[in-house]
């Protein structure tokens, strides 16, 4: 947690103050690290190889900065989530631009746990909103089995 954005709106500090999620200092070798600047895309696959899924929750506006200057990017397993809709109030219908929570939740979905990925999204007012957006993308991409599969539903999805 970068404490970067307002601490009322931060869905990573709601989620460690329901025990959802915990705040970490150091990122083990075995933790999937969600990253905007990985070049691997993440599949239902990585979660045979991960013991854990982690969000650097820190301001879009700032997130090159951190990735410079901060070497959590580099922590772990980097992966890129697939395209997806924000729902949150700040960036709603925004691609890519996902709060914490919304990016956990994406990534635990396709990666097969439903279940945690609703619990997060439970805790928010617009949390349903965030898998009514992203209903059939979600699905697609949590039965696709490679990257190149991922990518071929981002470009049916999200055409250039």
């Amino acid at each position: 947690m970068m404490r970067q954005d307002d601490p009322f709106k931060c869905t990573a500090a709601k989620l460690a103050k329901f025990r959802i999620a915990e705040p970490v200092r150091f990122i083990r070798k075995n933790t999937l690290v969600l990253s905007p600047f990985s070049d691997t895309l993440l599949t239902r696959s990585d979660a045979k190889m991960a013991d854990a899924v982690c969000a650097i929750d820190c301001s879009w506006e700032r997130a090159d900065e951190v990735a410079k200057h901060q070497r959590v990017f580099s922590a772990g397993i980097s992966r890129r989530l697939p395209a997806m809709l924000a729902a949150n109030p700040v960036n709603y219908a925004k691609l890519g631009k996902l709060s914490s929570a919304e990016a956990l939740a994406g990534a635990l979905y396709i990666l097969g746990d439903r279940q945690t990925a609703s619990a997060i999204l439970n805790k928010f007012k617009w949390g349903h909103t965030f898998l009514e957006l992203n209903a059939y993308l979600l699905e697609d991409y949590a039965s696709a089995d490679t990257q190149e599969q991922i990518r071929q539903i981002e470009r049916e999805y999200f055409p250039a």
